[in-house]
């Protein structure tokens, strides 16, 4: 066992304690969670690949290096499907109301809403089409850092952009909340009320389909997912761009301008609150903070298991 363990980054330990703590919360929430038995075996299949990967790049490198490198790739819409069956068998309850408190509290306004006087149609389509390349950032910048064999760098972003992934998830769980498309205007007429040009309808369609509403769904507010407390996309994209600029990657200003954009366009297209993106923010500080601490943990304990070893 503590030569397999020996073989794992500290990637590979978020992942496999994640996805452990995601088969126990299935397995007591199992009574409201349809299907839940389907979750717990592909989380066991997820966990034991991990182990072969992580086994097996260290014995025979090669493609089992560009496997083990990018595998966590395919961990996140996994875990993001089976919060969205979670999240409501744990938490029943929706927060828009102490959300929506709190921005007016701060702003004194609706800021959707207040926003909505100065939206205009090319505005809109470069916020949507910088708001449809959230999940590109991170591979940008992990493939540039690999190409150019900057081992650290790529394993680092990955660490910490998973760990920011599932430290949202647990505010998805005590934060529940639908978003102000749903609450603050009427989520069937976005494409009248807040027009782009050409692309925008698709990238709406791409947005709401993979939150579990795709066209034609019926009561979308009771079936989207709820993943609006923290801002993912504030959180992940931060993540992105303070590592691309930490780690002078080639691609830091283009994940810069992307990313100011996309963090932008979440309240501008409806899709987040502002204390959102507030929270966003301190769940950013707090993932670098924790994988930091994280790494030189694991980093310490492998020295010390191999020093044993010896």
């Amino acid at each position: 066992m503590k030569r397999l363990l020996l073989s794992y980054n500290t990637t590979d330990i978020v992942n496999t304690a994640f996805f452990i703590l995601l088969t126990l919360a299935m397995l007591l929430w199992s009574g409201s969670v349809p299907l839940w038995w389907a979750s717990v075996g592909m989380n066991i299949l997820v966990v034991v690949a991990i182990g072969i990967l992580a086994r097996f790049a260290v014995l025979r490198g090669a493609i089992w290096n560009l496997l083990h490198g990018f595998y966590m790739m395919l961990c996140i819409p996994i875990a993001f499907k089976e919060m969205y069956f979670l999240v409501p068998a744990i938490h029943p309850v929706d927060f828009d109301a102490a959300l929506i408190a709190i921005d007016r509290f701060l702003f004194g306004v609706d800021v959707t809403v207040w926003l909505r006087a100065y939206s205009h149609p090319v505005v809109t389509e470069i916020l949507q089409i910088a708001y449809a390349s959230y999940y590109l950032l991170p591979l940008i910048l992990t493939v540039d850092f690999y190409r150019k064999k900057r081992v650290r760098a790529f394993k680092m972003v990955f660490l910490f952009v998973i760990l920011g992934f599932y430290l949202s998830y647990f505010g998805y769980v005590s934060v529940p909340a639908i978003g102000p498309r749903f609450t603050q205007h009427t989520f069937e007429m976005m494409d009248e009320d807040l027009p782009g040009i050409l692309l925008t309808p698709y990238l709406r369609d791409y947005t709401n389909t993979g939150e579990s509403i795709p066209p034609g769904t019926i009561y979308p507010a009771a079936k989207v997912q709820r993943d609006v407390f923290p801002s993912g996309h504030t959180l992940v994209t931060l993540l992105v761009m303070v590592l691309a600029f930490r780690y002078r990657a080639r691609t830091r200003w283009l994940l810069g301008v992307l990313g100011t954009l996309l963090i932008m366009a979440t309240v501008y297209l409806r899709y987040h609150y502002v204390i959102d993106l507030i929270a966003g923010v301190l769940f950013a500080w707090l993932t670098l903070e924790a994988g930091t601490l994280l790494d030189d943990w694991w980093t310490r304990w492998k020295r010390r298991a191999v020093q044993k070893h010896a």
